[in-house]
């Protein structure tokens, strides 16, 4: 804790009165289009996710207002407790049903719960803890701190990948860079991560490269298909690979685009069809046709449908929504004296927005598909519930920080 900060916050008001009212309104907007879109997304197939999903709303703003009147320190006290659970879910899994070939969910009977999404939070949770309480100076001193982080997020990191989930797991990343910037360790560090950081890259664009001619020999001989996993240089599925690949050259995994680029496609077309206001709620053709499947329609591609009903309008006013959120969370890191809190707030920003980057990025084809969600607006219950339970700490930070003075 700073020696210059107090428990009287400078806006005169104490902790019981201070509220943030834009935030929770902001995500009450949100989760109202989630609701809309979904139900309009599956009038193809006629599912009643969008019901489930009130309910998960619901449930989440109830949780979001019981934790933020708790004070956030509680975290700090039990966080090896949280990511112990966490790990413990993640391992879970592996006995747990498998759906389009990966084990992600753990099944409780009356409903199934995806643990990696709740080990994102678990993690900066203790992400945070362990910086605030290491000894941060040179590069030398902050070697101890630097190394328990690491192995903080290493875990999960490696336990959602073998899920399979490389998009959940590609995350975490700037989650730990980010608490390593806001805790002010030295540049070299980021000199040296940035370094290695272009080796791997080069890496995975050797591989994916290998990948490519694997692929093109294969289209060009009529002899069977040796499996690429033989010779990779990366121990990624073959999938994963062709989301890369279908982003960077989709002309070779999918040339008639009837395959791994159909959604891509299909989602590019609701953008640009979309127009500036939109064809109208519910009047959206490629969900409702079933051209943008029912099975990611709801979920990962929801934004494509909001854009193609809602226009160009629509989805800045959306995106006008996220931001608001985003910076608030900035805002309260900003304000926090308290080493924990300026950590929590600013790791709960850049988690908000990775997911809202690349899922929006993959809906305009600027980013490969990865399968995240986008923020309290895709259907599922695990992730919504995680992000209000988040929320709910940002607005603890809030509610109950020390500040500068």
């Amino acid at each position: 804790m700073d020696k210059n900060s107090v428990d009287k916050p400078v806006d005169g008001l104490p902790k019981e009165e201070r509220w943030d009212w834009v935030t929770p309104f902001c995500l009450a907007l949100l989760c109202g289009m989630s609701v809309m879109f979904i139900q309009s997304a599956q009038a193809y197939d006629g599912g009643n996710e969008w019901k489930k999903q009130i309910v998960w709303s619901l449930l989440g703003f109830i949780l979001y207002f019981t934790v933020a009147i708790l004070d956030y320190r509680i975290f700090l006290k039990y966080a090896h407790i949280v990511y112990g659970i966490s790990i413990l879910s993640l391992l879970l899994v592996f006995g747990g049903p498998k759906i389009y070939g990966a084990s992600r969910w753990v099944d409780l009977g009356f409903f199934k719960i995806q643990p990696s999404e709740m080990a994102k939070f678990a993690t900066l949770v203790m992400g945070a803890s362990i910086l605030s309480r290491s000894k941060i100076g040179d590069l030398r001193d902050s070697l101890n701190g630097i190394l328990r982080l690491t192995l903080c997020f290493i875990l999960p990191m490696f336990l959602i990948f073998l899920q399979p989930d490389l998009g959940s797991t590609m995350v975490l990343p700037p989650i730990a860079f980010t608490l390593l910037y806001v805790a002010r360790i030295p540049a070299k560090f980021f000199v040296a991560t940035a370094i290695l950081f272009m080796l791997l890259l080069g890496l995975l664009g050797l591989d994916i490269y290998r990948y490519y001619k694997h692929k093109s020999e294969n289209l060009r001989t009529s002899e069977p298909v040796v499996a690429y996993e033989e010779n990779a240089l990366l121990p990624l599925k073959d999938y994963q690979r062709k989301r890369i690949l279908t982003f960077i050259a989709p002309e070779v995994v999918d040339p008639h685009g009837i395959g791994p680029n159909w959604n891509r496609i299909q989602a590019l077309i609701a953008v640009s069809t979309g127009g500036i206001s939109g064809k109208g709620w519910g009047e959206g053709m490629q969900a409702k046709l079933g051209y943008l499947p029912p099975a990611v329609a709801h979920n990962d591609f929801i934004f494509a449908v909001l854009a193609e009903e809602w226009g160009l309008i629509g989805s800045i006013f959306a995106l006008l929504a996220y931001a608001v959120v985003i910076f608030g969370c900035l805002k309260v890191a900003s304000k926090s004296a308290d080493m924990f809190g300026r950590l929590l707030a600013s790791s709960v920003a850049i988690l908000l927005m990775v997911h809202l980057f690349i899922n929006v990025g993959m809906t305009l084809g600027i980013t490969p598909i990865t399968g995240l969600p986008l923020p309290f607006m895709s259907y599922g219950g695990s992730f919504i519930i995680t992000c209000f339970l988040m929320m709910g700490v940002v607005q603890s930070i809030h509610r109950h920080r020390k500040e500068f003075i």
